[in-house]
């Protein structure tokens, strides 16, 4: 049975929020962000990580989540109802959100066009996103097809505490906050 908005459009937000959080977090650790953040290019358009927007970004992310749901939900029988639902959620992703967005960000064709990032420099994150748009389409689909209430305490548990560590990280002191 096709799920209700309500019910699709919590597991869409609560998968993107706990795979954004920990693929960001890797990424965060294994590519040095804060230096890639302060580099030429980057450090007109990104935020230092420092900043109490970066810390509140996780939390979020729910409105992206909401945004992706209010999107896909017309699709959701090709998502969710198809054999090969999970690699068409993924190429749409891909494609949409990630490879060829409506503006010049790093990572994205338009970047490449557009911004005087040094090409490599710009590949940088895009492992990042591939994986979390990966582990995002894996666990929406399976969760759809295997609805056990663990899927509902685990993802549920892991944004709680992705809240608690958003906020835990906008309520630190730190000097020039909201920059």
């Amino acid at each position: 049975a096709e799920p209700s908005f309500g019910t699709f459009a919590l597991r869409m937000t609560l998968c993107h929020m706990v795979t954004y959080w920990l693929f960001g977090m890797a990424a965060f650790l294994l590519a040095d962000y804060g230096s890639l953040f302060r580099s030429e290019g980057y450090a007109l358009l990104m935020r230092p990580v420092s900043s109490k927007w970066v810390a509140a970004g996780p939390a979020l992310q729910f409105v992206r989540g909401l945004i992706f749901a209010a999107a896909l939900y017309p699709f959701r029988s090709v998502i969710l109802g198809t054999p090969r639902g999970c690699p068409k959620l993924r190429a749409l992703l891909l494609g949409v959100a990630i490879l060829w967005t409506a503006r010049p960000a790093p990572g994205p064709v338009e970047g490449f066009l557009y911004t005087t990032i040094h090409p490599l420099r710009q590949l940088i994150g895009l492992p990042e996103v591939v994986l979390q748009t990966l582990a995002l389409s894996l666990a929406l689909v399976g969760w759809h097809r295997r609805p056990h209430r663990a899927w509902g305490i685990v993802m549920g548990a892991l944004t709680v505490l992705l809240v608690l560590f958003s906020v835990a990280g906008v309520l630190k002191p730190r000097p020039g906050a909201f920059r």
